[in-house]
């Protein structure tokens, strides 16, 4: 087994800030003797004062470039970290539900096999499809964002009917039952947006709040217009995102590092794929928790165009 080598990012911060450090302390110590010593100041004064100036701006420039190649390549170790992770992740995401299918299509080909357990192979093969093809569906479109985004075509939505259809394909997806999901959602409330980023980033969000959630899940979804915006929040009862964290969640390949996270599928792209959604929508998204098993509220406010509607029946 070939053992995979890490590289460590203290290494080029160390080695930055000691080549720094040597840097500044030649440019001090040449100061200081060219200033000690009298006569050679008094010689270089009248005509070689713009070689100090010059030699300290040189000095100046390496030093910030030490800085910024040291901080360069301390991000980019990261980056390869991240996409480590996020390969490991991939390919369990798919050896999982390809396993699933192969087994249930071997166990499909016994002849006695009662209809009634044939039928239950076949919702569990459904259900992994659904789950292979929202996952692709979240690699391609994270793919697209990162290559400079995608357009949005802004057309009349019924949010109630956009919000069923994603409960049904989380619940399909994680085998639960919609009863956990409570709406609260006024009749007939609409939003001139792009159809199909928002019904990512809602599906998206329902997901993770099941996904993290333990058994059984409690998530409630509230949207209302507020003034000149639409507020949708998405809360859970679940294991809750540390402090910390709250903002590094939308990071690309970021996964909080904590056991319970480790232990449920993911890569690190859902939350990523939503914000830059939310954003190429116009709005914000914002994410709150009091710490890890006090649950979390992710909160979306997008801007209201012309043609939404309140209306209670």
């Amino acid at each position: 087994m070939v053992r995979r080598q890490t590289r460590s990012i203290s290494g080029p911060i160390i080695y930055g800030s000691v080549a720094v450090a040597l840097s500044t302390a030649l440019l001090v110590g040449w100061i200081y003797v060219i200033v000690g010593n009298q006569e050679l100041t008094q010689q270089w004064a009248a005509s070689n004062v713009w070689l100090l100036v010059a030699g300290i701006a040189s000095f100046t420039a390496i030093i910030t470039v030490l800085v910024l190649f040291s901080v360069f390549l301390a991000r980019e170790i990261l980056e390869v970290r991240r996409q480590t992770t996020f390969v490991d992740s991939v390919t369990h995401e798919l050896r999982s539900p390809l396993a699933s299918l192969r087994l249930c299509l071997e166990t499909l080909r016994r002849p006695e096999l009662p209809a009634q357990q044939g039928e239950r192979l076949y919702e569990m093969m459904r259900s992994d499809v659904e789950r292979l093809t929202g996952f692709i569906d979240d690699i391609l479109e994270a793919t697209r964002l990162g290559h400079g985004g995608r357009g949005h075509a802004a057309v009349s939505i019924d949010l109630n009917r956009l919000v069923q259809r994603c409960i049904a394909t989380v619940g399909r997806r994680h085998a639960v039952d919609q009863d956990m999901f409570h709406i609260h959602i006024p009749d007939h409330l609409s939003i001139v947006s792009d159809p199909t980023a928002l019904e990512i980033v809602v599906k998206n969000l329902l997901d993770n709040a099941v996904k993290y959630s333990d058994p059984p899940a409690d998530v409630s979804l509230t949207a209302a217009l507020d003034g000149a915006h639409l507020r949708i929040e998405v809360a859970d009862r679940g294991i809750g995102i540390p402090r910390r964290d709250l903002e590094r969640v939308f990071d690309r390949f970021y996964r909080v590092d904590d056991e319970a996270v480790r232990t449920r599928r993911g890569t690190g792209l859902g939350l990523f794929v939503v914000n830059a959604l939310v954003r190429g929508l116009g709005g914000r998204l914002n994410a709150h928790s009091d710490g890890p098993g006090t649950g979390t509220r992710m909160t979306i406010v997008l801007p209201v165009r012309e043609g939404a509607s309140e209306r209670s029946a």
